[in-house]
């Protein structure tokens, strides 16, 4: 049986369980293509040993790559469409996992105060829809998919919520919205209204034209933006700094502020990881990365614990 063959079966059955499973669909046909019009039966390890390097540095896509391969061929297996899987057994080394860029507040200001500066008439954006995605990217910690399939109707002002749907994980969950950022939300809206469309069921943020905002033209338009500013890493990170990187900062700020406040961790990292959309704690804590700023504050909680035991 041909490997495309299976491979819409395998992504059929994953989507009759209520998977969206875009992202290994495209790495399944993607793998078609490298191995040619063939039978799953008769794909060689060197030809999965290929696909999984790639042509380039070895990178942590590797893991994604052999999951999703790893998926299809225990499903074939069991179909007896396979006799065995020609996956390896080990992995490669694998470069460090991506550090995220955590933007100072005067960068965030700088951004915002620029975004007009990156919008010209041959960019189809106007600035106040790429200002607000910043503002809530930072302010609710989103993942910019979640931002931009957003509508209308997924801003609840009388609850002051987000709903958030298709979440990664195929689950909605509801993001309050602090004073400020509803602020900003409200007048963003009343403009759209005015500029795109007043439907309820149209995206929240957009083309000129109304139509959905995408990924690539935002992170193209951010791209811009910290090029004007001149925001750059200065460390030996692989990349410069991006927009996902708006919600590692959020989430990094939010737990500086609950050390300042001498807030209880303990209690409130879960709700953290409740807001962020994952699935257990641990998420959370690798996604936190430290700061300078972080730990510096961390250190002090400590110290301020290890006087008062001092003195007890």
């Amino acid at each position: 049986m041909k490997a495309i063959d299976i491979v819409d079966q395998y992504v059929a059955y994953k989507q009759s369980l209520g998977q969206s499973f875009t992202t290994d669909a495209g790495i399944l046909k993607a793998f078609c293509r490298h191995t040619g019009d063939i039978s799953l039966q008769s794909v060689s390890k060197e030809q999965v040993k290929s696909y999984l390097n790639g042509k380039h540095q070895t990178s942590s896509f590797w893991t994604r790559k052999h999951t999703a391969l790893d998926g299809l061929f225990r499903f074939a297996m069991f179909r007896a469409y396979v006799t065995v899987s020609p996956l390896p057994t080990g992995k490669p080394l694998l470069p460090s996992p991506l550090t995220p860029y955590i933007f100072s507040h005067t960068e965030l200001k700088s951004l915002l105060d620029a975004t007009p500066a990156s919008c010209s008439r041959h960019v189809k954006i106007d600035s106040v829809v790429i200002r607000t995605l910043i503002l809530l990217l930072y302010g609710a910690c989103l993942r910019i998919g979640e931002a931009l399939r957003l509508t209308a109707n997924d801003v609840d002002f009388q609850q002051n919520v987000l709903l958030i749907r298709k979440t990664k994980f195929y689950k909605s969950r509801l993001v309050p919205l602090g004073k400020d950022l509803e602020k900003a939300l409200l007048r963003y809206i009343k403009q759209r209204n005015i500029s795109y469309s007043d439907q309820e069921n149209s995206p929240l943020f957009c083309f000129q034209d109304g139509s959905a905002l995408s990924q690539s033209a935002a992170q193209s338009a951010f791209s811009r933006l910290r090029r004007l500013t001149g925001i750059q890493r200065n460390d030996a990170g692989r990349y410069q700094p991006r927009l996902h990187d708006l919600r590692h900062t959020g989430a990094v700020h939010r737990v500086i502020a609950w050390y300042r406040n001498g807030s209880d961790l303990t209690f409130l990292l879960p709700q953290l990881a409740t807001y962020l959309g994952h699935i257990n704690l641990s998420s959370t804590q690798r996604y936190l990365s430290l700061t300078p700023e972080l730990l510096h504050e961390a250190s002090q909680r400590f110290k301020d614990f290890a006087e008062e035991k001092d003195h007890e």
